[in-house]
């Protein structure tokens, strides 16, 4: 099977605040990098985004992909909270509305379309793909800045 692995990271600038993403996607010898921002919003939906942009670009349906993110936000959401606050009616266990639903659910979609393999990988710590991923996201910020 084809395996393609993704770099994510998402950050702000003041938090609500300028917000970058950035995503590095390799696939054999090829690669993509990819980057954007937001005026006014947060770090975790900045995360989320990066997980996001990096699932919509990949159209193939048999396709293995390793998604690496720093945002334990993310990796403790996708792989554990989401089923519960889908049973949940998109509630919190404390039955609060689940901070940034529309972009979980969209996450939630797209894991649902792929076959994705999560990890977590510490930020700022010399993983080369992290890396990558936060220089995009800061300078998407710089360039809105």
């Amino acid at each position: 099977m084809n395996k393609i692995i993704i770099y994510t990271d998402g950050g702000c600038r003041g938090n609500p605040g300028i917000g970058g993403w950035g995503v590095w996607l390799r696939y054999g010898d090829h690669d993509k990098k990819m980057k954007g921002t937001e005026k006014d919003t947060t770090n975790n939906r900045m995360e989320l985004t990066a997980a996001i942009k990096a699932l919509e670009t990949i159209k193939s349906k048999d396709i293995d992909i390793d998604l690496y993110t720093d945002s334990k936000y993310v990796m403790n959401g996708i792989k554990d909270w989401i089923k519960g606050w889908k049973a949940r009616g998109w509630k919190t266990a404390a039955k609060k509305p689940v901070k940034n639903v529309d972009l979980w659910q969209r996450l939630d979609e797209l894991n649902g379309t792929h076959t994705v393999h999560w990890h977590w990988v510490k930020g700022h710590s010399g993983n080369e793909g992290n890396d990558m991923a936060d220089e995009l996201a800061n300078q998407a910020m710089d360039a809105m800045s």
